[in-house]
């Protein structure tokens, strides 16, 4: 517990909790401060992150780092379970299955690793559609259902879903559903050379820090910056603004399928939480512009590669182009 004394009380206000997270996961992941901003950004907006990039880049590692700073019950760390996934995975495997209790002689319900804090869903595109499909109800509503029995999982459950590129062999292309209740996609991608030069210099100490993570916030804390990420202002022309993204991918030549409304909700929570992740209780302009990719393009399907990223990037463009006109504040 005095690890978690030493960041948590001394009465540290909001903004100081959240930068001693950023930090604490930084002595694992080096080089990686924005994409770690941006899965703090999806702790704190009650959802759930996708990162796309081929083997060996860190993700896996982010997330061990991520629950081993949330302290849990006692001095446990926040419960973390990993998932591989793979071809021969069964529903089961990630629910839970009733089994014969001979003292009792019934069927008792074994809980499955969803039942967790911070879950790790590894390769999520190497199982089945029918796999894929046994996270819709736990990331949409916190829960599982188990033939007539509904169980609630854990207050504060966070998946972190890694997906290798879609080329490669073995995937299966995560349908549309699945996608939208992911708040953010985001490419973890290769460090620049000197970071990668030093973590080969110092991989030991890197491995150490791992292994000797400090929890600098409790399961408590998170949720109640959840509650107070959600009460970040967003000013009626930053929400007009998002509407005119959403509805404008409806209407762009080169999308076939625009985002959803509920796209549109998504996006103004993770407006709120980055702003309060780097400090402030209003949303700006600058934060649509930093975010928005991560938060739609993978909801969209394009009519071509060619324009994927162009015709997003000309609808948020405009709104920008727009609000730059008004001021907000």
């Amino acid at each position: 517990m005095d690890a978690i004394n030493h960041e948590i009380t001394n009465g540290q206000g909001p903004e100081e909790k959240i930068n001693a997270l950023i930090r604490n996961m930084e002595t694992v992941i080096r080089g990686k401060t924005e994409q770690i901003r941006l899965v703090v950004t999806c702790l704190l907006a009650k959802g759930h992150i996708l990162m796309e990039d081929n083997p060996g880049t860190g993700k896996t590692v982010l997330a061990r780092t991520l629950a081993g700073s949330i302290a849990g019950d006692g001095a446990n760390n926040a419960s973390f379970k990993r998932v591989q996934f793979t071809p021969d995975l069964l529903p089961m495997d990630l629910l839970g299955s009733h089994v014969f209790d001979d003292v009792r002689k019934d069927f008792i319900f074994r809980k499955g690793p969803l039942f967790c804090n911070v879950l790790l869903a590894d390769e999520i595109n190497r199982a089945s559609p029918k796999v894929q499909s046994a996270l819709l109800e736990c990331m949409a509503e916190n829960q599982i259902t188990m033939g007539e029995t509904t169980y609630k999982l854990e207050k504060l459950f966070f998946t972190i879903a890694t997906q290798n590129p879609i080329e490669m062999e073995g995937t299966y292309p995560l349908p549309a559903a699945q996608l939208d209740r992911f708040f953010m996609k985001i490419y973890f991608g290769y460090v620049d050379e000197q970071t990668e030069l030093d973590i080969y210099k110092n991989y030991l100490h890197i491995s150490q820090n791992l292994d000797e993570i400090q929890q600098v916030l409790s399961l408590q804390e998170v949720m109640s910056l959840q509650e107070e990420a959600g009460k970040v202002h967003v000013h009626e022309e930053i929400v007009q603004a998002v509407s005119n993204i959403i509805r404008g991918t409806r209407a762009h030549e080169n999308i076939s399928l625009g985002a959803s409304t509920r796209s549109g909700i998504t996006f103004l929570k993770c407006l709120k939480a980055y702003a309060f992740v780097n400090g402030r209780r209003f949303v700006l302009e600058d934060d649509v512009k930093d975010i928005a990719n991560a938060v739609i393009e993978h909801r969209l399907i394009f009519k071509n590669k060619e324009g994927k990223t162009q015709a997003l990037n000309q609808i948020v463009l405009r709104e920008l182009d727009r609000l730059s006109k008004i001021k907000l504040y």
